[in-house]
């Protein structure tokens, strides 16, 4: 039996609810390498009004966005089911993590800083050990 990776997708999402569907989202940093079974932690992007992390939940379906013919440089987009297990019991966002921007710290929370809010598009983030740990206190 293989385990599964942990991600993290930063998106629109109006409401927290039992499954989300997130089509066509961009992936960086390896998120375009999730699959059915992952577990994914959700956060409600700012740029829409979200307040940031906000549920946990497994990968019930990923479907890689096939590639546009003619176009040289592409980011990989992948459609996403999600059936959320867990609700953020603690803030998490743009706020509290603006201030870990040391890049080579090593701290989870600057990777998340790094990860998202660097380059603020939404999209699909593929996390470390330690990353999935920190996320997890907020449960």
């Amino acid at each position: 039996m293989t385990q599964s990776n942990v991600y993290a997708i930063k998106a629109e999402i109006p409401r927290v609810q039992a499954r989300f569907e997130f089509p066509r989202q961009k992936t960086m940093y390896g998120g375009k390498k999730i699959e059915a079974g992952d577990t994914i932690y959700l956060f409600a992007s700012e740029n829409e009004g979200g307040q940031g992390l906000v549920a946990k939940g497994i990968v019930v379906a990923a479907v890689p966005t096939p590639r546009k013919r003619g176009i040289e440089r592409q980011t990989p987009r992948v459609s996403v089911t999600i059936k959320r297990t867990s609700v953020a019991k603690r803030p998490l966002g743009r706020k509290e993590l603006k201030p870990h921007d040391q890049w080579k710290d090593g701290r989870p929370q600057t990777e998340l800083n790094f990860k998202f809010y660097r380059q603020a598009t939404n999209k699909i983030v593929g996390l470390s050990p330690e990353a999935a740990a920190f996320l997890e206190t907020h449960f």
